[in-house]
């Protein structure tokens, strides 16, 4: 079964992007939900963005509702295991390793308390 989910989701750095096409490496992130080229300057914003601008997304695991992009990106890989994910998704070790690439940078370079502060209305 293959959803929204499993496409190409999830704030990614545009470093990231553009060094695995071969271009030279430009600052900021790109949100990339359904085709979204919205760009940021950081993370934080990109996460913001995916959470109040996107639609939620419905784990194919085990039907939690979480915001689309980063946000099911960590919640598919804390709350389930790899193998789950890659029944419930259809996916394969590229897809995963793509989703962990992204939640790795992301984790790398946001601050995680802001984001949750901003969007709980005290940041």
């Amino acid at each position: 079964m293959s959803v929204p989910f499993y496409t190409d989701e999830g704030a990614r750095p545009r470093r990231l992007m553009f060094v695995a096409g071969g271009i030279a490496c430009m600052p900021g992130w790109e949100c990339g939900i359904d085709g979204c080229e919205s760009a940021f300057d950081d993370p934080e914003d990109t996460i913001v963005h995916q959470t109040t601008e996107h639609e939620r997304h419905e784990c194919a695991v085990c039907g939690t509702i979480v915001p689309e992009g980063y946000f099911a990106i960590r919640h598919a890989f804390d709350e389930h295991t790899r193998a789950e994910f890659v029944r419930a998704y259809d996916a394969d070790a590229d897809a995963v390793r793509e989703r962990e690439e992204i939640k790795a940078a992301v984790e790398d370079n946001a601050d995680l308390r802001a984001v949750v502060e901003r969007l709980n209305g005290s940041g």
